[in-house]
């Protein structure tokens, strides 16, 4: 499918009246799931048992795949964490998952990361020519393995973490695990999201709000950009290792995020409506329904109904059980795939002028078969609105955007772009109205006009 994915979610827990937390971290990390579907897995142990004592489960597959209900009840402990992943650095293998977990002369050390480091290769040259011994192609254990190589000078595992993250160049949002702490850590920018909540006793660190509401838990607030926050049996303790200019990343509010989570203070689903409502008065147009691209075309299309006038409904129902799929060898099957996921409702637009909103155009494919798929069942017209500017440069951050020869609209104008996908017209939204958007937030918005808050070594 022509998408732009996500690295992965992270999930966090630590009961300190010593309930087992397993069985929450299955339901976060399945609320996380639309962050990561390739891997997933989970570590956990008792902190008043001996050190060292995490047991763990991770493979390939989703949640509810890996972590089966056997699995669940053999795994227990009141502190633990979780992983759901989506690979860009590293592939896509079983050895790849997360979490991380670590035994070392001071212990054991699990560790869950969401994001991707721009300086990968200098810190893994220093740990190879110390004699370290790699068993995955990630970065998530090159910060491991520097947390622990750290903590063997340091009084805590905390000062290892600190002493680590000041040496990590890119974006991150960090749940690392020790026999007796939960420790939270958010890259200085504020790239990848990270936020706090509680239930009773329990304090929970998870990517979204949404995990935190999955487990009956209460928002505390966002994991701060550059901050350290440690949870032990006596309560928190927090300092900050660095401060930037925030840069969040855009591309939560407009697709990654779910619809009920609150990033950074702002509501996903508002944010998305708000999109719409900018592209309707951006690019008005004669019309007779407004249709959204499911699932997160949808809201947009909504805002977009509201403020245009113009009635809103589907145009398309998703199949929500299209099983996982891969890479596709061939352009006829990669259609096939978009056949099998959405299918017109004929009786919905037949004979009407249709306005189409999408999250996003990457290579134009999947656009440009949904426009053939409306206008065979029926439909007289289809404009194209975009929640999104047109995407000229790659992400260094975790998220994976194609590179530029990938890109539709790399060496291509709106016009052109219009033409191949066979709309009758097209609209992005500007790049100057994404703070409408968030209400005012700062932003990352590299992939549109490559600004990078964290500069690359070289640009594409």
């Amino acid at each position: 499918m022509d998408e732009i994915k996500e690295e992965c979610g992270v999930f966090g827990m630590y009961d300190l009246d010593g309930g087992n937390v397993v069985p929450d971290l299955y339901y976060g990390l399945t609320a996380l799931q639309h962050r990561g579907q390739e891997a997933c897995g989970l570590a956990a142990s008792h902190t008043a048992g001996e050190r060292g004592n995490i047991r763990f489960c991770k493979d390939a597959g989703l949640v509810s795949e890996v972590l089966s209900a056997d699995t669940i009840k053999k795994l227990t402990g009141d502190i633990g964490i979780g992983h759901v992943r989506y690979s860009t650095t590293g592939a896509s293998v079983a050895e790849n998952a997360q979490p991380l977990v670590l035994s070392y002369i001071k212990g054991s050390l699990a560790l869950a990361h969401n994001g991707n480091l721009m300086n990968t290769p200098q810190l893994k040259w220093e740990l190879i020519q110390n004699g370290a011994v790699f068993h995955t192609t990630t970065d998530s254990e090159v910060i491991a393995f520097h947390i622990a190589r750290e903590r063997v000078h340091t009084r805590s595992v905390e000062e290892a973490v600190k002493k680590t993250v000041k040496r990590l160049k890119g974006a991150y949002g960090l749940v690392v695990m020790s026999p007796r702490k939960l420790i939270a850590v958010r890259d200085p920018y504020g790239l990848k999201p990270l936020c706090l909540g509680r239930r009773d006793n329990a304090y929970i660190i998870a990517s979204e709000s949404c995990a935190l509401h999955a487990v009956g838990a209460d928002f505390i607030r966002d994991i701060l950009p550059g901050e350290i926050l440690t949870i032990t049996g006596e309560g928190m303790h927090s300092e900050y290792f660095a401060q930037e200019k925030a840069a969040h990343c855009i591309f939560e509010y407009i697709y990654f995020a779910r619809l009920d989570s609150v990033l950074d203070g702002v509501n996903v689903y508002d944010a998305r409506i708000r999109g719409g409502r900018i592209l309707a008065r951006t690019y008005p147009v004669a019309a007779d329904l407004v249709a959204g691209v499911p699932d997160s075309g949808i809201p947009a299309a909504k805002g977009y109904a509201e403020e245009s006038g113009i009635p809103f409904g589907f145009a398309f129902y998703k199949n929500s059980y299209i099983g996982r799929t891969f890479i596709k060898p061939t352009q006829k099957e990669r259609e096939a795939g978009v056949r099998q996921k959405l299918s017109v409702l004929s009786t919905a637009v037949k004979g009407k002028r249709i306005v189409l909103v999408d999250d996003s155009i990457v290579r134009g494919t999947t656009m440009a078969n949904l426009i053939h798929m409306l206008k065979k069942a029926g439909a007289l017209e289809v404009h194209v609105r975009i929640c999104a500017p047109p995407f000229l440069y790659p992400c260094y951050y975790g998220t994976d955007v194609p590179s530029n020869d990938q890109l539709i609209a790399s060496c291509r104008s709106t016009e052109d772009i219009k033409d191949l996908i066979g709309a009758d017209s097209l609209g992005y939204m500007r790049r100057e109205d994404l703070k409408e958007m968030v209400q005012g937030l700062p932003l990352c918005r590299a992939c549109f006009d490559g600004d990078y808050p964290v500069k690359p070594e070289k640009t594409e």
